[in-house]
């Protein structure tokens, strides 16, 4: 599966006009600059995985954290939590480093967690977990969400 840097749902195409104010980058005119709520599922303390790179990513794009690893306690400094389900509050979005195996897994845990919409990171992906995920009722995006912030994964 290729994955461009711009976001795109199953259906097709965001354009950053079109998507949830909360979603658009720094770099799009029509940013708020409004605070959200990130789940980081597969977050890592190692700094050369994607995990690693959305925790800063988002820390410097200013959006509340949440790491989510049932092997780390702590990510960046940040409380990391074992599962979606112990995150303290429902995330406006869930940006996802899990294998689609591990991920079909969990999918049952988002959805019961809930969240704005559910980041598919390149590699997490199959058509067996976007069928899962919109049975479930998940407001799928399939891109890079570091890349949707205008922050480039190489410079972090």
């Amino acid at each position: 599966m290729l994955f461009s840097h711009a976001p795109t749902s199953v259906s097709g195409p965001v354009s950053p006009a079109s998507r949830p104010q909360s979603l658009r980058s720094a770099a799009d005119p029509k940013y708020s600059g409004a605070m959200k709520t990130v789940a980081i599922l597969g977050a890592s303390n190692d700094r050369n995985k994607f995990g690693n790179k959305a925790v800063r990513a988002f820390l410097q794009h200013g959006d509340r954290v949440w790491p989510v690893n049932p092997k780390e306690t702590v990510v960046e400094g940040l409380p990391a939590f074992p599962t979606i389900t112990a995150v303290p509050e429902r995330p406006d979005m869930i940006s996802v480093y899990l294998p689609p195996p591990v991920l079909l897994k969990v999918l049952p845990d988002i959805a019961a967690r809930g969240c704005g919409e559910l980041w598919l990171n390149p590699g997490t992906d199959s058509a067996e977990v976007i069928a899962a995920a919109e049975g479930l009722g998940l407001k799928v995006i399939r891109a890079c969400s570091i890349v949707a912030l205008g922050i480039s994964p190489a410079t972090l």
